[in-house]
């Protein structure tokens, strides 16, 4: 099945887990201790991860370690990115029209 990077940030604790991650590489056993599920749960989580393309594995010795894709989160941040210049926008014309409010409530006094 294909997964987009839609269905990786869908959940809360995808999101949690891709924070985590972020910071550091780590092990399975290293993100399941940070949450109050069971290690199986966790896995399925970092299954659908992983089959997004948001994180990648790297075998170290006997260990795991899942790392952030960055060019994947790039794809997020691009998407994102259209939303972010409208809201920019937006909040350049409502200081624009709030400096002009402010300016005419001068002039009348």
């Amino acid at each position: 099945m294909r997964r987009d990077i839609f269905q990786a940030i869908a959940d809360p604790t995808r999101r949690a887990i891709i924070a985590l991650i972020a910071i550091q590489a780590m092990t399975p056993n290293a993100i399941a201790e940070q949450f109050d599920t069971s290690r199986q749960a966790v896995s399925k989580h970092l299954k659908v991860l992983h089959e997004c393309e948001v994180l990648k594995q790297e075998q170290k010795g006997r260990e795991i370690f899942y790392s952030l894709e960055l060019e994947k989160m790039k794809e997020l941040d691009n998407w994102l990115d259209q939303f972010r210049k409208i809201w920019e926008s937006r909040f350049d014309n409502l200081d624009a029209y709030l400096a002009k409010i402010q300016k005419e409530r001068k002039n009348d006094k």
